[in-house]
């Protein structure tokens, strides 16, 4: 039977103990969010109408922001289907396998080896007069384990624990812009869809009213010139209801891609049905950095290179590390598996680098920049979203003021418009004046439309912009 020597005990016993008292010696850094970071973060968007409070829009659940069902059932549709979000989960699970790897890089490594080899040695060489051929066989399993005096396999877990994070918020923050994506386009088709029924109807109106003038022109009431202005204007609107239902065709192809369906045509309500009633309510500057998950994004991969700064760093420094092989070993087959073949070899190595060719400090140099570069990004991400957030909130504003605006310029276009026709079937007027009152309460019509359909996809950037629509 095998017996372990006394010297091979105390190694085994004393080594770890050294390396436990060594890994005192050096720490790895821990991350902290930078101070120029927390600084910004405090003043990301200007308002000058909304209070900052601690509630926040982006809280809600989309779910709860959207009251179409129709629009509601399109969203479940592209979360489940769209390609853009099907390519952020692979990405997760990827990111998950190197997660779980990082997890066991304290445990040692085990590896299994069934081994022979046969040698015939030379008449001239050392042993050759008393050996002409060597064969040994060997059945054996190594464990390897290298300790983490510096913190660099801690390091590195946390790498890849930021690594994970920061494909779960890229996946969220596609998800949300993809949930304002599809609200967007459908509101532009339902949009489209009223342009589309004004249009018509203002062509059905004025191919009346061009029999209508070509039977004062009869009666010599209006010249020819007349006649072919309104001919003109009604293949004006012709023109530009051809033209909308060109871009509702397009944008019905888009919202099928979005939903990762061939091009086909979109099951919709009616723009007047829609209406949101969260109120816009802003949070603290702050809560951008928990709710936009291309923020935290952003702070995840600079926690990423914060921690392989951490590893580069190690690398300076001498690596401790114990093997122990155990097994069987005889010369040949038979009495392989016996107490008389059994062996042990217990190494332990203290390694460092002495002279690798700048390779060491070139990684370290390239990971500070990388950090530094992640920094950069976090900052600039913060940037972007103080200036949604703004851009949002202003256009808001400025569209709930333009609708009741444009709301009064639509009446009073339509009673020029009325009242001119009236007065030139009387003789009262000029069909100029008929042409500038008809045009211009048909493009005031069709700008209240759209105007409306801005005023809903403001608030689905502001509410995407504060974060909402992830959770």
């Amino acid at each position: 039977m095998f017996n372990m020597g006394s010297s091979s005990i105390k190694i085994v016993w004393v080594l770890p103990a050294i390396l436990v008292m060594a890994q005192s010696c050096f720490v790895a850094k821990n991350y902290e969010r930078p101070e120029e970071i927390e600084a910004q973060a405090q003043k990301l968007f200007r308002t000058d109408s909304l209070p900052q409070d601690s509630l926040s829009m982006a809280d809600i659940s989309w779910r709860e922001l959207f009251t179409d069902p129709i629009l509601v059932g399109h969203i479940e549709k592209a979360l489940e289907n769209n390609i853009d979000i099907r390519i952020a989960l692979q990405q997760i699970m990827a990111a998950e396998a190197y997660l779980k790897q990082g997890k066991l890089g304290y445990l040692p490594s085990v590896n299994a080896t069934l081994q022979n080899s046969y040698q015939e040695t030379s008449g001239n060489s050392q042993f050759g007069n008393f050996f002409s051929t060597l064969s040994q066989n060997q059945l054996s399993a190594t464990a390897s384990w290298e300790a983490d005096v510096w913190g660099k396999i801690r390091s590195q877990k946390r790498a890849y624990e930021a690594g994970y994070l920061r494909s779960v918020a890229a996946h969220q923050a596609v998800k949300t812009r993809l949930i304002a994506n599809v609200a967007n386009t459908y509101y532009q088709i339902l949009s489209l869809d009223e342009q589309i029924n004004v249009t018509d109807t203002t062509v059905q109106t004025r191919s009346r009213s061009l029999e209508t003038t070509r039977a004062l022109k009869d009666a010599g009431s209006v010249t020819e010139v007349g006649v072919q202005q309104i001919e003109a204007q009604l293949y004006t609107a012709q023109a530009i209801l051809v033209n909308l239902k060109n871009q509702r065709r397009r944008l019905e192809n888009a919202f099928s891609i979005l939903l990762g369906e061939e091009p086909h045509a979109i099951e919709r309500g009616k723009l007047s049905e829609q209406y949101i009633s969260i109120k816009p309510e802003l949070g603290y500057s702050m809560s951008v950095l928990e709710n936009r998950p291309d923020v935290r994004a952003a702070e995840y991969e600079l926690v990423n290179a914060f921690e392989l700064t951490n590893v580069a760093r190690s690398n300076f420094y001498p690596s401790l590390s114990i093997s122990a092989t155990y097994g069987f070993q005889a010369v040949s087959p038979n009495p392989l598996l016996t107490p008389e073949s059994i062996f042990l070899q217990v190494v332990s190595s203290l390694s460092g680098p002495v002279f690798q060719r700048r390779a060491i400090k070139t990684q370290y140099e390239a990971a500070k920049a990388s950090q530094q570069q992640a920094v950069l990004n976090f900052r600039r991400s913060l940037l972007v979203a103080g200036q949604e957030v703004s851009n949002a909130l202003s256009d808001l504003n400025a569209t709930d003021s333009i609708v009741s605006i444009r709301q009064r310029e639509v009446g009073a276009y339509r009673k020029a418009s009325d009242y001119s026709q009236e007065l030139l079937n009387n003789g009262l007027a000029n069909y100029l004046e008929v042409l500038t009152a008809r045009q211009n309460a048909l493009n005031s019509s069709l700008q209240l439309i759209q105007n409306r359909q801005a005023q809903l996809s403001a608030l689905v950037n502001l509410y995407t912009a504060l974060g909402g629509g992830w959770k």
